[in-house]
């Protein structure tokens, strides 16, 4: 377990009128990572971010550009997606393409593949899939809309996935999303990744962002 957390800004929370710049300055701030969501409409009820906007903010940062593709057919965008710049991509398991033909498509075209669940559905839906993911994404809200309040009974799923990667020796990252500042990182402390839009974004970026990376550091001494 690393001594603190990467920290990954979802751009959800930016102000769109300036993307580029709100990247530019997470980065300069200390993000590891840019969180990208992608919503189509149908497999969550909320339209946002396409394979455009990631390959604009390519240029603009070497942050790793982490994509959570909450969509019904994910198949039909992974090449997009690698083609414009991703260096992660997430996928639902619920969701309605061959999670493990989406897998292989991501990892052979060179990003990272990631697997994630809503906070209703058994962690159980995901264990054929961790022995070659790279990332497992805890929902610790219903996937949809930013804001919402951290369910502190999906906890219990990070726990799980850090016992099954010691157990199997897997290599997975544990991000969790949703509802995380402040108040609620210190329930996170298994975890390797934090996604935080509006803790960092509507608040000063450098002060959060710094709190969130030496949180677990700060609660273990």
């Amino acid at each position: 377990m690393n001594d603190s957390f990467l920290v990954a800004p979802s751009i959800l929370s930016a102000d769109f009128a300036k993307l580029g710049q709100e990247v530019m300055a997470i980065e300069k701030h200390g993000a590891d990572w840019v969180h990208v969501d992608v919503m189509d409409g149908h497999f969550v009820p909320n339209l946002t971010l396409g394979a455009p906007i990631v390959k604009s903010l390519r240029p603009v940062t070497s942050l790793t550009l982490d994509v959570h593709l909450m969509i019904s057919h994910p198949h039909k965008y992974i090449d997009d997606f690698l083609k414009a710049g991703a260096d992660i991509i997430t996928v639902h398991v619920e969701s309605e393409s061959n999670i493990k033909d989406c897998l292989e498509a991501i990892i052979a075209g060179g990003a990272k593949a990631g697997i994630t669940l809503r906070p209703g559905t058994s962690l159980d839906a995901i264990k054929p899939y961790l022995s070659f993911v790279g990332l497992v994404l805890v929902m610790t809200v219903e996937p949809g809309f930013g804001g919402q309040s951290f369910m502190s009974d999906q906890v219990e799923k990070i726990n799980q996935l850090v016992k099954l990667r010691s157990e199997n020796n897997y290599n997975y990252l544990i991000e969790v999303d949703g509802g995380v500042n402040a108040s609620t990182v210190s329930q996170c402390l298994q975890a390797d990744v934090l996604v935080a839009g509006s803790y960092v974004f509507k608040n000063d970026y450098k002060t959060s962002i710094d709190f969130l990376k030496k949180a677990k550091n700060n609660e273990n001494n």
